[in-house]
């Protein structure tokens, strides 16, 4: 049994959850988000939680149960706290600033690189090396992070680059005399 997939899903007041033959809809304080569900997969809502059941023991079933789990419970922990991921920016003169919604990053290159926040994304910038993307979607925020940590990875040499907040960058040692 699926130690991830068995566990209930607690949802806590002011979280509505409709739940449809593919389709879980979550809505609460912070808004609303969606999620397609296999028809196999079951979800039940009983006295404050959610619980997710399979059908059978088969391989897809086995592989559907923890997924929809999770996908789940990121949803409920969306609309009521959110997410976030912190970025770093390392290197002379790299620097990043907000212009509007969307994040300005200098970085190394002859230009400015411009990132634009989909919907649902917030950017912050504390101090002009450092990234805070929030929002109520984890897949959103990560992919964004993700799209701003591409623009200049950190390199092995120097360690130069966008990095997440406390990624191991592997340095290497460069040329010897």
């Amino acid at each position: 049994m699926s130690r991830i997939g068995k566990q209930p899903i607690p949802v806590p007041a002011g979280v509505e959850v409709s739940i449809e033959t593919e389709v879980v809809r979550v809505a609460g304080p912070r808004g609303s988000l969606e999620e397609r569900k296999s028809r196999d997969i079951a979800v039940e809502q009983s006295d404050g939680e959610l619980l997710v059941t399979r059908p059978t023991d088969r391989g897809e079933h086995r592989a559907l149960h923890g997924l929809t789990r999770s996908l789940i419970a990121n949803m409920v922990q969306g609309v009521t706290e959110g997410f976030e991921k912190r970025l770093e920016i390392q290197g002379v003169g790299y620097r990043a600033a907000l212009r509007g919604k969307d994040i300005e990053l200098q970085v190394g290159y002859s230009h400015t690189v411009s990132v634009k926040a989909p919907d649902g994304i917030e950017f912050e910038v504390p101090v002009p090396t450092q990234i805070v993307v929030r929002g109520n979607s984890k897949q959103v925020v990560g992919e964004t992070a993700a799209r701003i940590r591409k623009v200049r990875p950190p390199e092995p040499y120097k360690g130069k680059g966008i990095r997440y907040a406390g990624e191991y960058v592997a340095r290497k040692v460069g040329k010897r005399a």
